[in-house]
């Protein structure tokens, strides 16, 4: 089972997540997600457990736990649906360039027929 582990301390190593859950059984893998251009911890990450038994017991023994002076989020992680994907342009809408929004080809306020200039 993946499982989510959230509001973590910004200096714990994956060694010490990995040893709070061990206490309940196998552990197949820690990651602790960082920030790609800082290195610095965002706070959350995942732990895969073989055994689901296992796995549900240290979700329902971990959750609200309080690690290095934080209580800690921990509950079976789900799949992100893919049309929730985020990239750079979602928000942008039609193929603005510049911002003024639809096809617009440039031009300015000094005319220029229907070349799509500004409003």
């Amino acid at each position: 089972m993946n499982i989510f582990v959230g509001s973590l301390p910004f200096s714990i190593e994956e060694a010490d997540l990995r040893e709070s859950f061990e206490a309940y059984g196998a552990v197949d893998s820690v990651k602790i997600i960082t920030d790609k251009f800082t290195g610095r911890s965002k706070g959350f990450g995942f732990v895969e457990m073989t055994n689901d038994d296992e796995a549900q017991k240290a979700i329902d023994e971990l959750n609200g736990a309080t690690v290095q002076g934080r209580a800690i989020v921990v509950n079976k992680s789900e799949p992100k649906p893919e049309g929730e994907r985020r990239s750079f342009n979602n928000n942008r809408g039609g193929d603005s360039r510049g911002g003024y929004g639809g096809n617009s080809r440039g031009g300015d306020n000094r005319g220029g027929g229907d070349r799509g200039g500004r409003y």
